[in-house]
């Protein structure tokens, strides 16, 4: 079901958006915020079944009309989701030219249509400035909503024009209960998913329900074994994590939740964790957890300025890469730039 009910956390944004059903006149556009899987897409399904539904109670949807039952199915007419196509990276000026063409008919078979823009960043700068004239003279009955991580990545003029509404990365103990209750994991998993979600239920699901622990295991030991490797071996290492990321790139059928990127996620959580453990911080403050002890015993060889530098490696490794660039040459200087971090001389 798409109810706001089912949406775990987020309960800020849902009282705003009830209190905007509630008035009379609704605005047109909407840009929800926050990083990925934490409700934004769920959360714009469910406003859209909520404001096309029959038989609403207290702001929500029913459930059992024939508005919602097509929403659930996913043939409901009025629900428009725009997102790159499979073999681009950017959200195309052409497909911003259809969803207009759309917008000029009243919606088919509900109250309002609702267009729904994924990762709206990613619109190519011609597809931003034809989807601003849209926001500028919105045709009556169109509910537009924006998912974006950061709103600095959007065109300020779309930003200025749209009812920006926040999503909040949640606790890792409301991840974990939800995981046991609603997905029947076992609870240690659920706690060790929870704690390297940072924060996204949609994250932890879907590390659950593929190999992510595993392969998780494989990353933290190539980087604990990492001061022990010859350079050639460090820079091979290096070429086989960038090659297998390409090859799944080509295939597109990995998961994106055992990549470079998530690699790179886990190992700054690892640098991060020995920060904490060098600098005092209390065990539950530990994202790594059930690594506690390795992680106590590495984090006093290390200086802090070291961790630090660490983790500023795979910072700029992850900027670069979001930027396109040479995913070889970026994981090679990352990973003897750890090295050299963590070879004896760099240690106390």
């Amino acid at each position: 079901m798409l109810s706001f009910s089912r949406i775990i956390g987020q309960e800020k944004a849902k009282r705003f958006l009830k209190q905007v059903m509630a008035r009379e006149k609704i605005p047109h556009a909407y840009l929800f915020t926050g990083i990925a899987g934490v409700g934004k897409t769920s959360m714009a399904r469910a406003l859209a079944m909520a404001l096309n539904c029959d038989l609403s109670v207290n702001g929500d949807s029913c459930g059992n009309c024939p508005a919602c039952r097509k929403m659930m199915s996913g043939n409901f007419p009025d629900f428009i989701s725009v997102t790159r196509r499979p073999d681009k990276k950017n959200i195309l000026i052409d497909q911003v030219k259809d969803l207009n063409h759309k917008l000029r008919f009243a919606p088919v078979a509900g109250r309002y249509r609702v267009c729904l823009i994924q990762q709206a960043e990613i619109m190519t700068v011609a597809a931003a400035n034809s989807f601003l004239k849209t926001l500028e003279e919105p045709p009556p009955g169109n509910i537009l909503i924006l998912n974006a991580v950061d709103p600095r990545d959007l065109l300020p003029t779309i930003v200025s024009r749209c009812q920006r509404v926040s999503f909040s990365p949640l606790p890792f103990k409301d991840i974990a209960d939800w995981l046991v209750k609603e997905r029947n994991v076992d609870k240690e998993t659920a706690e060790v998913l929870a704690r390297v979600s940072d924060g996204s239920p949609g994250r932890a699901l879907n590390m659950c329900e593929g190999n992510f622990l595993e392969k998780r295991q494989e990353w933290l030991l190539s980087l604990v074994n990492l001061p022990g490797l010859s350079k050639e071996k460090a820079i091979h290492m290096a070429f086989e994590y960038a090659e297998k990321d390409k090859k799944k790139d080509n295939e597109k059928s990995g998961s994106n939740q055992t990549g470079v990127p998530a690699m790179l996620a886990v190992w700054e959580s690892w640098y991060r964790d020995l920060l904490v453990v060098r600098a005092g911080g209390s065990a539950h403050l530990l994202i790594n957890a059930d690594f506690s002890q390795k992680l106590k015993k590495i984090a006093e060889k290390f200086i802090i300025k070291r961790l630090i530098d660490s983790v500023l490696a795979i910072d700029q490794a992850q900027q670069d890469l979001r930027r396109y660039r040479n995913k070889k040459l970026v994981m090679e200087h990352t990973v003897l730039r750890l090295k050299n971090l963590a070879d004896a001389h760099g240690q106390r």
